[in-house]
């Protein structure tokens, strides 16, 4: 049923009428995520700007058990921010204040609208670092980050967001206002209560404030592109890399579809003749990545790379690490729908996971680019398909199936950095299993007794 209009009454009342949207006009860019294929009109949105407002909106919801969906900028690629049917969608966007910089000790405190890539601006004119760097940086929001655990290109050396939380602020279903965390370095007092919000999709909590940990600024970079006749050469130069103690700040690959549709689309004179692309760059001590940067460059050669370009300045540092970053917006101009999905293993079983998808792809007549983090097993097969085509989607849904079944018997994971949402919710039991799935419920209804939040969202 649609929203009472006492409720829409009382949420213009707390938040003003310019802050509902309940025309359905209005209402459709809110109706889906990055995620393709799916779509589910709201009742309403709301877009708060205090976190009295948000502890406000959240009694006003238990009150009523009016499910409530939290939203960022809607980047999400697991279905996590999409709306349940008639529910409130409370868009963050507009908490969009760094409210605080701290040299001193190496923190910066921000509202959760702030987007990732603000927070690594503000960083870095005060001479500092902030690491973790989502595909979506440039509008993607801290908040979302954290209810996400992103990840990112540099993910290998520096880890993901849940590496620089600190402390947060966190408006618990019923209006209740809960501080985890502080400044300070170490703190072993009670449960680590923010590691539990942190990736856990709006179902326990809507972040409003979240303070973050940075780190010294690198000195020096550099970035290179190696090409490869075969993916396993590629993997073979990745461990070889790993297993003379160098972690590179970046270790990419691109396979041989993606590699001609970014070049197709970017031009960045990427070699066509190859099957791989590994993307590497080492930062830190100038004298520390000159000598990382030709540790690389000899183990890639002696691997029987076919070309290896080093960047001569960060102008082309930025084009090479472009190729990455374009992946999926090229592969995006190939058909009507793209379907990024990121199943992840150990590093050591990654080129097998990667001639799994290529059968995969071969034996459901599908076109999958695979693209991804080699340097710590996360790979994004993405699906270009047309969700108008209903026997091909069937096939994408067989396809799905298999490529997580094989993840999980190679001891790895469902998803590296996207969230489970709706999108992988059916593949959670059999990752977790029945011990784990019993405590992430328990711990979900006593939080959240009523479920109003994100229902339906990593498991029922």
């Amino acid at each position: 049923m649609p929203l009472a209009e006492k409720i829409l009454a009382e949420l213009r009342r707390v938040i003003g009428d310019e802050n509902v949207l309940i025309a359905p006009e209005d209402l459709i860019p809110y109706s889906f995520d990055g995620t393709a294929a799916m779509q589910q009109m709201p009742g309403c949105v709301v877009f708060a700007r205090t976190t009295e407002q948000v502890a406000s909106i959240l009694r006003l919801a238990n009150d009523t058990k009016t499910p409530i969906v939290t939203r960022g900028s809607g980047t999400g690629l697991s279905g996590g921010s999409l709306p349940s049917p008639d529910c409130i969608v409370l868009c963050t966007v507009k908490m969009d204040k760094i409210l605080e910089l701290d040299r001193a000790n190496l923190t910066m405190l921000v509202q959760p609208g702030v987007t990732t890539l603000q927070v690594a601006d503000a960083a870095s004119n005060a001479g500092l670092f902030y690491p973790p760097d989502p595909g979506s940086m440039k509008i993607s929001t801290i908040g979302g980050n954290v209810a996400e655990n992103s990840g990112g290109l540099r993910g290998l050396k520096y880890g993901v967001t849940r590496n620089y939380v600190m402390g947060m602020e966190v408006v618990l279903p019923s209006g209740e206002v809960l501080w985890t965390g502080n400044k300070c370095v170490k703190d072993v007092a009670g449960y680590s209560l923010k590691d539990l919000f942190i990736g856990s999709e709006g179902t326990l909590g809507i972040v409003t404030r979240v303070l973050l940990r940075l780190i010294p600024k690198p000195q020096a970079k550099k970035t290179m592109v190696a090409s490869f006749a075969q993916m396993d050469r590629a993997a073979d130069a990745v461990s070889a890399i790993i297993a003379a103690q160098i972690i590179p700040c970046t270790l990419e690959f691109l396979d041989r579809m993606t590699i001609h549709c970014v070049e197709d689309y970017a031009k960045i004179g990427l070699p066509l003749d190859c099957e791989a692309l590994l993307l590497m760059e080492t930062d830190g001590h100038p004298a520390a990545v000159a000598e990382e940067a030709a540790q690389m460059e000899r183990i890639c050669r002696d691997k029987g790379c076919l070309e290896l370009r080093v960047a001569k300045d960060d102008t082309e540092a930025a084009k090479l690490a472009s190729a990455r970053r374009a992946a999926f917006s090229a592969l995006a101009r190939v058909s009507p729908t793209t379907i990024l999905e990121d199943a992840t293993v150990p590093r050591s079983e990654l080129a097998k996971m990667i001639r799994f998808v290529e059968a995969v792809a071969k034996k459901y007549n599908l076109r999958i680019g695979t693209f991804g983090h080699m340097g710590d097993g996360n790979l994004h097969p993405t699906f270009l398909t047309d969700e108008r085509n209903k026997e091909e989607m069937r096939r994408v849904e067989e396809a799905f199936k298999e490529i997580f079944d094989e993840a999980i018997r190679l001891g790895g994971t469902i998803t590296g950095e996207h969230g489970v949402g709706l999108a992988k919710k059916s593949f959670l039991p059999k990752f977790a299993g029945d011990a784990q799935m019993r405590v992430m419920r328990e711990l979900r209804r006593a939080l959240d007794p009523n479920g109003i939040l994100n229902p339906g969202k990593m498991f029922d």
